[in-house]
C-alpha cells in the first residue's frame, strides 16, 4: 500500500486532486481511499488531503501518519507546517517551488529525497491562473508512478470539461519538469 499526504491551502484543490487520484487509481483497478482533513472551511487556510492507494482492499480508515509521499501544493506551506511529520525515512517529499531540492534542503534542514518543480510557473503558463493542484498531480506522479500519468486524463476530463485540456498540459509539463534528487 502506498500512502499519500497533500498539505495546500483552502481553495487550491488538495481535496480535487486526492480525489482525482483515486477515481484514477479504481479505474485502473486498484483500490483506493481519498479523504481530507480541515480545519474551519476557509479559503487560504493549511488543509491536508489524504490518499491510499494498493492492489488488494483497503481496511484502514485512519489518518495517514506515516506516508510514503508527501505533496506540498503550495511553497509557503513549507515554513508553516511540519510537512515532513511522520514522512518514512525512505519516503520522498514532492514539492511546488522555485529552488531546487538542494537549496531547500538547506534552508528547511531537511534530508529527505525531494521532487521538485515551480508548479505556480506552470500553472500561470498553461491554465492562466496559479492553482497548481493537477499541475502537482503530474510530479507526484514522477516521484512515484503510483498510477499511469494517462490514467488521470479520463479523470480530468470529467472534472474540467472544457478546460481540462489546459489541466492535461499543466500534468504532463510538471511531469516531464520536475527534478527528483
Amino acid at each position: 500500500m502506498i500512502e499519500i499526504r497533500l498539505h495546500g491551502r483552502g481553495g487550491q484543490g488538495a481535496v480535487t486532486s486526492a480525489e482525482l487520484l483515486a477515481t484514477a487509481a479504481i479505474q485502473q483497478g486498484k483500490y483506493a481511499q481519498a479523504f481530507p482533513n480541515f480545519g474551519p472551511e476557509r479559503r487560504g487556510a493549511p488543509v491536508m488531503a489524504f490518499i491510499r492507494i494498493d492492489d488488494h482492499p483497503i481496511r484502514n480508515r485512519h489518518m495517514i501518519h506515516n506516508p510514503d509521499l508527501v505533496l506540498v501544493l503550495d511553497p509557503s506551506i513549507l515554513r508553516l507546517v511540519d510537512v515532513t511529520s511522520g514522512l518514512k525515512e525512505d519516503g520522498i517529499l514532492v514539492t511546488n517551488s522555485k529552488h531546487n531540492a538542494d537549496e531547500l534542503r538547506e534552508e528547511l534542514g531537511l534530508s529527505f529525497k525531494m521532487g521538485t518543480v515551480n508548479a505556480n510557473l506552470i500553472a500561470i503558463e498553461e491554465l492562466g491562473l496559479p492553482i497548481t493542484n493537477t499541475t502537482m498531480l503530474g510530479s507526484l506522479l514522477k516521484a512515484n508512478e503510483v498510477i499511469a500519468l494517462d490514467a488521470l486524463i479520463e479523470p480530468l476530463n470529467k472534472r474540467f470539461g472544457r478546460i481540462a485540456e489546459k489541466n492535461i498540459n499543466a500534468l504532463k509539463r510538471a511531469f516531464r519538469e520536475t527534478e527528483i534528487s
